[in-house]
């Protein structure tokens, strides 16, 4: 009988060695995995851009006037001037380009389903202006791209109130410098880097608010929009910003934000297994009764 539980015990013993030997295994291959097939480099500071993005940006200039004489054309091909849609209510302005395959698309998701919740009508409360910073942009495009936001919004009317725009590239300029919107082309990936925020004007074109990111509260936006319609000037807030910036096949990296994932995963496995071992430590400590 000593001899079986002996053996036994043995047993358990080999067992448990053998799970602790893939827990270490595992603990030290995830982070290499994540150093050694991404490479990614570490993380900059909280209050630093991040590598690549020293010339992007977003500057609050509340209170200052855009331009209104810009050119530009809708989203039907008629040239337009920013003018023609200020003058008699506060406006919402979003900075995209319509063929990003990142966070553009989420922006004006993020916008459509805050301006969902607002009790507002755009075209009779407020207006947007979505205008592309991408000057290779056609009315075409930004037509497909205002029929996709208009499918999702289901607001009656809304598509006259909601302008997707196009122009030539001193626009441009002249708007994304009004508003302090800093962004670089990347020539490699044929992409643009930049951060993403919505910005809302008096009916007169002053700057009052800035929201960041993608997701807008509904109570902020409707609030700021009450705001500008009596020309009211907002303050500064706290810049959170996402940055738009596409993997570099060339680098061969992605951001470190993979490898701390990685990291993560592997810390989770150890932790999960060290739990099951020390309940099987537990479980095979307790005296086994007798049988009589």
């Amino acid at each position: 009988m000593r001899s079986t539980k002996q053996s036994g015990n043995s047993q358990s013993v080999d067992f448990m060695k053998k799970i602790i030997l893939i827990a270490v295994a595992l603990a030290f291959s995830l982070p290499a995995m994540g150093q050694g097939v991404l490479e990614a480099p570490a993380a900059p500071p909280a209050n630093m851009r991040p590598p690549g993005l020293k010339h992007v940006g977003i500057e609050q200039h509340l209170d200052e006037q855009v331009p209104l004489n810009l050119a530009f054309k809708d989203e039907t091909g008629k040239s337009v001037q920013l003018g023609d849609y200020f003058g008699k209510r506060p406006v919402i302005l979003s900075l995209v380009y319509y063929r990003c395959p990142m966070l553009c698309g989420q922006l004006l998701e993020g916008l459509e389903s805050a301006l969902r919740v607002v009790d507002f009508d755009p075209g009779k409360q407020f207006d947007v202006i979505t205008v592309s910073f991408d000057p290779t942009d056609t009315p075409a495009i930004a037509a497909a791209k205002k029929a996709e936001i208009m499918a999702r919004y289901k607001r009656p009317n809304a598509a006259g109130g909601w302008h997707f725009l196009t122009g030539p590239q001193a626009s441009i300029d002249a708007l994304t410098k009004a508003v302090g919107f800093e962004y670089e082309y990347n020539q490699k990936t044929d992409q643009f880097a930049h951060a993403t925020a919505i910005m809302v004007l008096t009916p007169g074109g002053k700057l009052t608010q800035y929201y960041y990111g993608i997701d807008f509260p509904p109570k902020d936006l409707r609030l700021g929009l009450i705001q500008a319609s009596h020309n009211k000037i907002g303050t500064v807030v706290d810049q959170v910003l996402l940055y738009c910036y596409h993997y570099d096949p060339d680098a061969g990296r992605y951001s470190a934000l993979i490898g701390r994932v990685l990291q993560i995963a592997g810390g989770f496995t150890v932790l999960v297994l060290g739990g099951f071992i020390l309940v099987m430590f537990r479980l095979e400590s307790r005296p086994k009764s007798r049988n009589v």
